[in-house]
C-alpha cells in the first residue's frame, strides 16, 4: 500500500471515531454522498463518527478534497491542511506526529527550540577526548563543547551568545578558522537555511527563533537570497580546512549526526590515522589540557540572549 493509501486510512479511522458531541457539533440526518450505496458503509460519515461534511466544516476544507484524501487521490497536503486535521479530529501528540510522516511532512513540535543535552551525549563527549566534537541546538546554537573542539577552533566561552550562532557567524562575517572552497561553501549554506526553515515549522512558537531569521534577512543578503529561493540541502560527510595560529593548516573530515528525540546536531572532526593532520589534532589536545581548556565535557555553557 502506498503512503498516500495509509494516510487516507489514518484519517477515515480518525473520523469515525469522533463523534459531532465530541466536535461541538449537532448530529443532522445523514446525506449520503452520491453513488453510495445505502447500508454499505460508504456513505460520508456512516455510523457514529463525523462525516465528511462536518469534518470540512470544522477545518474549513472543502468536502471534495477531504473524500480525496481519504481515497489517495490527492497527495502532498500543506502544514497548514495537516494542522486543521489534527486540532480537529484531536489527535494525540502521537498521532498528531504520524499524520504529519504520512503525508511526508516533518511533524512539527511546540514550544522552544530544546537546548537540553540528554546524559547519553554528555558521555559521548567525554569518551572521545580524541575527536572535537561540539553539540549544537536544531537553530544552530552551540550550546556544548568538548576541550579539542575548542583548542581546534578557538574557545566559544569567550564570544558572545549570537556569535555562537553556526548560521550568524557563517552570513555575517564572524572571523573564524574554517576555510571553504566555492562548492563546500555552497553545500553548507544550503544545510544551515534548511535546517533554520525546518527549525521554524517545527518550532513556531520560539521567538528567539524567528528573531534570529529576521536579523540575518536584514543584514545579510546571501541569507536573505537563499532564504527566500526555499533552497534544500543536507549536511554531508565533508573536507574542511582549518587554519590554526599555532598548529598550521589541518585538512579535517567533517560529518552532523543528528541526535533523535531532541534535535540536536553533533559536529566532529577527524583525521585518518597517521597523518600530517592527525598528529597536528594529537598536539592540539595536549596543548589544549595544558593550557587549561579543562571543561567539564558536555557541560553546557552560560549563553546570551540573541
Amino acid at each position: 500500500m502506498t503512503r498516500h493509501g495509509e494516510l487516507g486510512i489514518a484519517l477515515h479511522r480518525w473520523r469515525e471515531r469522533m463523534t459531532p458531541a465530541e466536535a461541538g457539533l449537532p448530529r443532522a440526518e445523514p446525506h449520503p454522498r452520491p453513488g453510495a450505496v445505502p447500508g454499505s458503509g460508504s456513505e460520508a460519515g456512516s455510523g457514529t463518527g463525523l462525516r465528511l461534511a462536518e469534518l470540512a466544516r470544522l477545518t474549513g476544507l472543502s468536502e471534495d478534497y477531504l473524500a480525496r484524501l481519504e481515497e489517495g487521490r490527492a497527495t502532498s497536503p500543506s502544514v497548514q491542511v495537516l494542522t486543521a486535521l489534527a486540532r480537529a479530529l484531536c489527535l494525540s501528540d502521537d498521532e498528531r506526529g504520524h499524520l504529519f510522516l504520512l503525508a511526508g511532512q516533518s511533524p512539527p513540535g511546540t514550544g522552544r527550540v530544546p537546548d537540553r543535552v540528554p546524559a547519553s551525549v554528555r558521555r559521548l563527549l567525554g569518551r572521545l577526548p580524541g575527536t572535537p566534537l561540539g553539540v549544537h541546538d536544531a537553530a544552530w546554537n552551540l550550546i556544548t563543547w568538548n576541550p579539542l573542539w575548542a583548542a581546534l577552533l578557538g574557545d566559544p566561552a569567550a564570544a558572545p551568545g549570537r556569535d555562537r550562532n553556526a548560521a550568524w557567524r557563517h552570513f555575517t562575517g564572524v572571523p573564524g578558522r574554517i576555510t571553504y572552497t566555492p562548492e563546500q561553501e555552497a553545500r553548507f549554506e544550503a544545510a544551515l537555511v534548511a535546517d533554520l526553515r525546518a527549525a521554524t515549522v517545527h518550532y513556531p512558537t520560539d521567538v528567539r527563533l524567528r528573531f534570529l531569521i529576521g536579523e540575518l534577512r536584514r543584514v545579510s543578503g546571501r541569507f536573505a537570497v537563499l532564504w527566500n529561493s526555499r533552497i534544500t540541502g543536507l549536511h554531508d560527510t565533508t573536507v574542511r580546512t582549518v587554519r590554526h595560529p599555532e598548529a598550521g593548516s589541518l585538512t579535517l573530515e567533517c560529518d552532523t549526526l543528528t541526535v533523535p528525540g531532541c534535535d540536536l546536531r553533533i559536529t566532529a572532526y577527524s583525521a585518518a590515522p597517521g597523518t600530517a593532520a592527525a598528529d597536528r589534532l594529537e598536539l592540539l589536545d595536549a596543548l589544549g589540557h595544558d593550557a587549561g581548556l579543562k571543561a567539564a565535557p558536555g557541560a553546557a555553557p552560560e549563553t546570551a540572549p540573541l
